[in-house]
């Protein structure tokens, strides 16, 4: 059995990780777990995952078609989360374009907490 470490850099496998949080199995207790969970369905390409986690308020704004392009057109690199709060994930996803050109993703992410879950909210790009 190969094993994969985790796309969010906590240096844990993926299967103990962020895969039970995308499959269902367990729910991020943190703003902060929820962003690197979401950050590994975007690695994995699991679109039900991150339009399941964006808040419902949101979900009218977002195409699984483009997130699932914007997921496979990259090739995820790295996550460095600069800063978190209780509500707030500030990051850096660190990414290879469609062009092998390195890119950088820099967010500062605004979570809720609703009805026993975390939700995404949006973001500010910089």
């Amino acid at each position: 059995m190969i094993t994969i470490k985790c796309y969010c850099g906590s240096l844990m496998n993926y299967s103990q990780c962020c895969e039970g949080y995308i499959k269902g199995v367990k729910k991020a207790v943190t703003a902060e777990l929820l962003m690197r969970s979401r950050y590994s369905a975007y690695a994995t390409q699991e679109v039900d995952y991150l339009i399941a986690t964006t808040n419902p308020s949101e979900r009218e704004y977002y195409s699984t078609e483009d997130i699932l392009d914007w997921a496979r057109s990259n090739d995820w690199q790295k996550l460095e989360v600069i800063k978190s709060t209780d509500k707030t994930v500030e990051f850096k996803a660190y990414f290879l374009d469609a062009f092998g050109k390195n890119q950088i993703h820099h967010e500062l992410s605004t979570f809720k907490f609703e009805n026993g879950s975390w939700f995404y909210v949006d973001g500010t790009f910089y």
